[in-house]
C-alpha cells in the first residue's frame, strides 16, 4: 500500500477542520473525465462526514492526454492567491467540457478576479512551479493516474463511488477510534 510522501501542510488547499479525524486527499486533473465524475461524489462525501472530514486537493495534470489540464490548474492556483481557489476549482469541474481561455476569463470575471493579471500569469507560467510541486509530490507518493485518493495518508485503491469512499472512510474512522 502506498503512503503519502509529502504531508498536508499550510500551502495545501483544504476544506474542513485541520483537526478532523479523517483526511481525504485527491490528486486531480481538471480535464480528466473520471475526476469530473468524482467531483460531485466528493461533495456528497463532504456533506456526509461534515466536521469529521478534511478534504485536500492537489494538482496532477496529465498533460500528455489532457492539453488544458495544466492551464486549468494554473488558473485555480491564480484564484487561490486571491482567496478564491475553491470557487474556481468548482467552476472548472462544473464546466469541464469548456476548459480554455474563454472559460477562464468568464470564471475570473464571475469571481471578480483581475482578468488582465490572470492572462499575464498564464502567459508567464507564474503558477506552473506550484502545479509542478503538487505533481511531483504525487509522483513521489506513487500516483500514476487521476483521480487518486489518500485517506489519512494511505492510498485508497478502491473505487471512488460514494459508497466505496464512505465505507473506506468509516473503516478508517473506526480503526482510529479503536
Amino acid at each position: 500500500m502506498s503512503v503519502l510522501k509529502v504531508p498536508v501542510d499550510s500551502s495545501d488547499h483544504v476544506q474542513g477542520p485541520d483537526d478532523a479525524p479523517l483526511t481525504l486527499l485527491e490528486y486531480g486533473d481538471y480535464e480528466c473525465p473520471y475526476c469530473g465524475l468524482a467531483y460531485p461524489i466528493i461533495k456528497r462525501v463532504q456533506n456526509h462526514f461534515g466536521e469529521r472530514l478534511r478534504f485536500v486537493f492537489r494538482n496532477f495534470p496529465l498533460t500528455q492526454v489532457h492539453p488544458n489540464a495544466e492551464s486549468a490548474a494554473e488558473v485555480a492556483e491564480f484564484a487561490g492567491v486571491h482567496g478564491r481557489f475553491w470557487e474556481m476549482h468548482d467552476g472548472l469541474y462544473e464546466n469541464q467540457e469548456y476548459l480554455g481561455d474563454t472559460l477562464y476569463v468568464v470564471l475570473a470575471t464571475q469571481l471578480k478576479l483581475p482578468v488582465h493579471e490572470l492572462r499575464q500569469a498564464l502567459a508567464a507560467g507564474t503558477y506552473a512551479p506550484r502545479v509542478r510541486r503538487d505533481f511531483l509530490s504525487g509522483v513521489r507518493s506513487g500516483v500514476n493516474g487521476t483521480p487518486t485518493f489518500f485517506i489519512n495518508s494511505k492510498r485508497h485503491d478502491g473505487g471512488f463511488g460514494f459508497d466505496d469512499l464512505v465505507d473506506a472512510l468509516e473503516g478508517e474512522y473506526l480503526r482510529r477510534a479503536a
